[in-house]
C-alpha cells in the first residue's frame, strides 16, 4: 500500500488534519482551518463540493450541475495548507492513526493523520426494503440528479411516442415518495414543468395532463414545520395539480408501477413509469466503519454517537460531524453540517495551540424552508412562519448566500431568471441511459427499450 503524497508525515511538527468528505460539514472544518498552524488533507470520493439542497433542480432542468457542484479543488485554491486526494475511505486504523484509501484507478493509498474530522454525509434509505431502488431511485448525488433528469424529460418524450392512451398516461404520472423538504419541492417543480415549462413543446401528447402523486406514511407534508405552514404547502401543491396522499405507504414496486396501502387498510396499484424515493436517509457507510474502529454506538439510522465537542468518546482526535454524527437529536439540516464542522476546527485549534477549549457545541438554529413552487415557498424561523412570495423570497436569499463561488451565484440568478419569471428550463438535455431496459421487466422492458430509439434514432427505430 502507497502512501499518498499528501500525507506529509509528521516533519517538522506540524500537525495533520484528515477530513473525509467535502459537504458542508468537511468544506466548512478546512475553511475554519485556514489560518492554523496544520496540513490539511481532504479526501472526498467525487471532485466537487454539492449543494445538496438544490439538487433537485437539477433534476428538473433549472439549474446546471456546476452551479451547484463546483470543484473542490477550485474551492480551496486559495488556502496553502489545503490538499485535495480522490479517493474513498476503506479501513480506519486507530492505533497507527491511518487512513486506507482506493484511489480512483483502484489502487490501495494510505494518509496518516493527528486528527480525523469525519464528515461523509447520508445515503438514501428504503426502510429495509432496498429492492425498491430498482425501481424508484433516491437523490442524494450528482449522478443520481442526472438519472432523474433522464428520467423524468425521457417520460414526456415517451408520451409523445406512445399512441395507447393508458400506457401514455402511465409514462405521465410521476410518484414521489415522502413529503418531507425534498419531496414536496420536488413534486412542486414536477408541476410546474408539466403545467408550465413544457406548454407547447409536445404534438401527441398534453404534458399538463400529468399526474403528479405524492406519497407519505405521516399525518401531513412537512411534519418538521407547523401546521399552519403545512396546510400553505398543501393548498400550494393542489394549485398546481399534484396529488396529496398521506397516511399511505409503499407497499411495492415493479417495472411500472407502484403499489400503496393507505390508512383504512385499502390496497392500490398506480401504473407509473416515473417513481422517485425522498422517503427516508441512513448515515453513510463511513459511519459504520469508524463504530467497528472504536467502538461507538450507532443509532437506528446508523449515526455515530458524539461528545458535546464533537468528538468520539474513547478517540477525542476523531471528529464525526454533520449528518453522521449523533448529538442531542439535532436534525441532518445543512446548518448542522457547517456548524458542527467548524465547531471540531475549532477545537483542533485550541488544542494544537495549547488553548482551552472552546465551550460544548451549541446549534444556532437559523430557520428551515421548502420552496413549493416558483414564488411559493414556506419558512421558519425562531417563531417567526412566512409564507408565499415573503417565503419565497427569504428562501432565494438564504439559498444564494450559501452557494460556493461569486460566479455560481450570478450564473444560478440568471438560471432563476430564466425559469421562474420566464418559463424556460435551460438544462433539458437527456441521454439514452434513463433507457436501461435491463432493470425492467413486462411491457415495461418493451417500453423501456423504445425509448432508447426516441433518443438516438428516428421513429422507425433506426439509427438517423
Amino acid at each position: 500500500m502507497r502512501s499518498s503524497a499528501a500525507d506529509g508525515g509528521s516533519a517538522g511538527g506540524v500537525h495533520r488534519v484528515a477530513i473525509v468528505g467535502c459537504g458542508f460539514g468537511g468544506l466548512f472544518a478546512a475553511k475554519a482551518l485556514r489560518r492554523a498552524d496544520v496540513t490539511i488533507t481532504v479526501v472526498e470520493q467525487t471532485n466537487h463540493h454539492l449543494f445538496a439542497p438544490l439538487l433537485y433542480q437539477v433534476a428538473t432542468g433549472i439549474l446546471s450541475s456546476g452551479e451547484i457542484a463546483p470543484a473542490v479543488r477550485d474551492v480551496l485554491r486559495g488556502q496553502r495548507n489545503a490538499a485535495v486526494v480522490l479517493g474513498q475511505v476503506t479501513d480506519i486504523d486507530v492505533t497507527t492513526r491511518r487512513l486506507a484509501l482506493r484511489a480512483p484507478d483502484g489502487s490501495a493509498r494510505s494518509i496518516g493523520y493527528d486528527s480525523l474530522i469525519l464528515a461523509g454525509g447520508v445515503t438514501t434509505s428504503y426502510f429495509g426494503n432496498d429492492r425498491f431502488e430498482q425501481w424508484a431511485p433516491g437523490m442524494k448525488t450528482l449522478e443520481d440528479a442526472h438519472r432523474l433528469r433522464d428520467r423524468i424529460f425521457g417520460a414526456f418524450e415517451m408520451a409523445e411516442w406512445e399512441p395507447d392512451g393508458a400506457k401514455r398516461g402511465a409514462w405521465l404520472t410521476f410518484a414521489v415518495v415522502g413529503a418531507g423538504p425534498t419531496g414536496v419541492e420536488l413534486a412542486g417543480q414536477l408541476g410546474e414543468l408539466a403545467r408550465r415549462s413544457l406548454a407547447g413543446n409536445f404534438r401527441n401528447c398534453d404534458p399538463a395532463s400529468a399526474r403528479i402523486v405524492l406519497f407519505d406514511a405521516g399525518e401531513r407534508i412537512l411534519p418538521t414545520f407547523s401546521e399552519r405552514l403545512s396546510r400553505r404547502a398543501t393548498a400550494a401543491l393542489e394549485r398546481l395539480g399534484v396529488e396529496i396522499h398521506v397516511r399511505t405507504t409503499v407497499t411495492d414496486l415493479d417495472a411500472d408501477s407502484i403499489s400503496v396501502r393507505d390508512a383504512a387498510g385499502a390496497q392500490r396499484t398506480i401504473p407509473a413509469m416515473t417513481r422517485i424515493w425522498a422517503a427516508g436517509v441512513r448515515a453513510a457507510p463511513l459511519a459504520s466503519l469508524i463504530a467497528q474502529a472504536t467502538g461507538a454506538r450507532t443509532d437506528r439510522l446508523g449515526r455515530v454517537a458524539v461528545t458535546a465537542d464533537c468528538s468520539i468518546a474513547s478517540h477525542p482526535e476523531i471528529f464525526v460531524v454533520g449528518d453522521m454524527m449523533d448529538l442531542a437529536g439535532l436534525p441532518g439540516l445543512a446548518e448542522v453540517a457547517m456548524q458542527s464542522g467548524a465547531h471540531a476546527a475549532k477545537v483542533i485549534s485550541a488544542r494544537i495551540e495549547g488553548r482551552s477549549e472552546p465551550p460544548p457545541f451549541r446549534y444556532r438554529d437559523f430557520g428551515t424552508m421548502a420552496a413549493v413552487s416558483r414564488t411559493s415557498d414556506v419558512a421558519s424561523f425562531r417563531g417567526l412562519q412566512f409564507s408565499g412570495r415573503v417565503g419565497w423570497l427569504i428562501w432565494l436569499f438564504v439559498h444564494l448566500v450559501f452557494l460556493t463561488g461569486f460566479k455560481n451565484r450570478v450564473t444560478t440568478v440568471i438560471s432563476w431568471a430564466v425559469t421562474f419569471v420566464g418559463r424556460a428550463r435551460t438544462e433539458r438535455s437527456i441521454s439514452a441511459r434513463y433507457a436501461e431496459p435491463s432493470r425492467t421487466a413486462g411491457a415495461g422492458a418493451a417500453l423501456h427499450s423504445a425509448a432508447t430509439n426516441v433518443v438516438t434514432g428516428d421513429r422507425d427505430g433506426h439509427e438517423g
